[in-house]
């Protein structure tokens, strides 16, 4: 792993939107403006087709032809991680495209499939990274009950430098840093909120869809946090917490509509989250994500 890509993890990863135009089809342009407000504020590393991307409710094309226009958004002046998965022909296809597109490193969404055991999700990883030439693995987990020694294995995988925890459990973090080799980094992937925690038990960095939004904050939380100044970061972070608040509504389901909102408040209209995210934001959210975006001078 080059020593840019580890920097560049353990500081703030955004999650990129993906822009829809009114007809509901992807307006890939649309993304430029939030790349370059992203770029300015110092964001680490940018991520398309992550889940604020709204990677599962994209076509396989859909989700080749965003990886391509985020890569000439980029234009390699941060590293850009490639998010892949679902069935594995999909998520090898994707991975080979995302390399051509200039991908840095590629992220493997766990699979949601009922039926996964511990060594196919080993041969998961090996198989995506095959159809990736080789590029650098992240791994996402969202789901930490299949155990210390299955994360193990998928982070022995030849070519895994990282992983992006995204569960409430950390503890559980904790036992499966010290069980995995020195050289992972892992990245909190539940946003700005629940970084300290995950910082406090070995994390570095974390993942953010505020940068779509408000890149400024998230990068000065980061700043924060590897200072270990934890109550300048816990500060920062309560002068955000309400759009987390509304993201984390409807189990999840207002997360992407939470930035998409903001992003019309913005006059950034990137269209509407598909179904079945909890779109459009209801009275109650749109209210208190307008006090929230007056308040802090976003609009």
């Amino acid at each position: 792993m080059s020593s840019d890509l580890h920097k560049s993890l353990t500081g703030v990863s955004g999650i990129l939107v993906t822009p829809f135009d009114e007809a509901g089809e992807i307006a890939p342009d649309l993304q430029r403006p939030i790349v370059e407000r992203a770029i300015e504020a110092g964001v680490h590393i940018l991520t398309a087709n992550g889940n604020t991307g709204e990677f599962y409710g994209l076509t396989l094309e859909e989700a080749q032809a965003m990886v391509h226009a985020a890569g000439q958004h980029i234009d390699d002046r941060v590293p850009m991680v490639a998010g892949v998965g679902r069935g594995i022909r999909d998520a090898q296809a994707l991975a080979e495209a995302s390399g051509l597109a200039g991908a840095s490193a590629l992220m493997i969404h766990q699979p949601p499939d009922p039926f996964v055991s511990p060594r196919g999700l080993v041969r998961y990883v090996e198989a995506v990274r095959e159809a990736g030439d080789g590029l650098p693995i992240v791994l996402y987990l969202r789901n930490d009950t299949i155990g210390t020694e299955a994360i193990r294995a998928m982070c022995l995988v030849e070519g895994v430098i990282g992983v992006k925890w995204a569960t409430p459990n950390p503890m559980k973090l904790k036992a499966a840093i010290a069980a995995c080799p020195d050289d992972i980094v892992w990245t909190g992937g539940l946003a700005e909120v629940w970084a300290p925690t995950f910082y406090a038990v070995g994390a570095r960095g974390f993942t953010s869809g505020l940068i779509n939004v408000w890149p400024e904050r998230s990068v000065a939380i980061n700043t924060a946090l590897e200072n270990g100044d934890y109550e300048e970061a816990r500060a920062l972070i309560a002068g955000m917490q309400v759009f987390e608040d509304i993201r984390a509504e409807e189990q999840g389901g207002a997360n992407v509509p939470g930035v998409k909102g903001a992003l019309q408040m913005m006059g950034e209209d990137c269209g509407a989250a598909r179904p079945p995210a909890a779109w459009p934001l209801s009275d109650s959210q749109r209210l208190r994500l307008e006090t929230f975006m007056t308040t802090n001078g976003l609009i």
